[in-house]
C-alpha cells in the first residue's frame, strides 16, 4: 500500500510539472535545481561507489528538500548542508575503500537534454548540486533535486516525498 501512495503521489508530481510548464522547461531552467555526481574514473570501482555515494546523498537530501516549497528554499537548505553531504559521500568512499574525498558546491552548470518521464528538460544551463568523488573525471548521474523528477532508491523504490503532489491534493481536498 505504502509503495502504491508513493507511486501515485510521484505521478501526479509528473503531471504537475507537465501541466505548469507545457511539458518545457523554461527558457532559463530558472525552475529547476539538479543534482550532478561525478565519478573519480571511467574504472568499474569508481562508476559502482558512484552509485552507492548517490544513494546516499539522495537518502540524505529526502528529508532536507521534501518540505521545500520553491527551488530558492531547496537550495538555500542544501547550500548549508554541503559539508554534510561531503562527509555523506565520503563515509561511503572510505566503507568501499577508497582514500580520495568528495567536494559539494551549489553552481550553475550546462546540461544536456535529458527526459524524465513525459517531462523533457532542454540542454542549458540550471543551478545544481555539484559533487564530484575524487578527480571527478569520470562519467556522471544526474538528476532534478526539485521539483522532483527522478529520485529513487537502489531498489527501484521511489523514497522522494513530494510535496508538489501534497499542495495538487490540498488543493482537490484530498487530504
Amino acid at each position: 500500500m505504502k509503495k502504491a501512495v508513493v507511486v501515485f503521489l510521484t505521478v501526479i508530481s509528473i503531471i504537475a510539472v507537465v501541466w505548469a510548464y507545457g511539458g518545457e522547461k523554461p527558457a532559463d531552467g530558472s525552475s529547476y535545481l539538479r543534482v550532478h555526481i561525478r565519478a573519480d574514473s571511467n574504472e568499474e570501482a569508481a562508476q559502482a561507489v558512484k552509485y552507492r555515494v548517490r544513494d546516499k546523498v539522495v537518502e540524505f537530501l529526502t528529508p532536507i528538500v521534501s518540505e521545500c516549497e520553491s527551488k530558492e528554499e531547496a537550495m538555500e537548505k542544501i547550500g548549508s548542508s554541503l559539508r554534510e553531504i561531503e562527509r555523506v559521500a565520503e563515509d561511503v568512499l572510505r566503507g568501499n575503500g577508497f582514500s580520495y574525498g568528495a567536494k559539494a558546491s551549489l553552481k550553475r552548470e550546462q546540461f544536456p537534454t535529458r527526459v524524465y518521464e513525459n517531462v523533457t528538460l532542454a540542454a542549458g544551463i540550471y543551478d545544481a548540486l555539484i559533487l564530484e568523488l575524487g578527480s571527478g573525471k569520470g562519467d556522471n548521474w544526474w538528476c532534478v533535486v526539485y521539483p522532483p523528477l527522478c529520485f529513487s532508491g537502489g531498489n527501484g523504490n521511489i523514497v522522494y516525498k513530494s510535496k508538489i503532489a501534497e499542495i495538487i491534493r490540498k488543493f482537490f481536498g484530498k487530504e
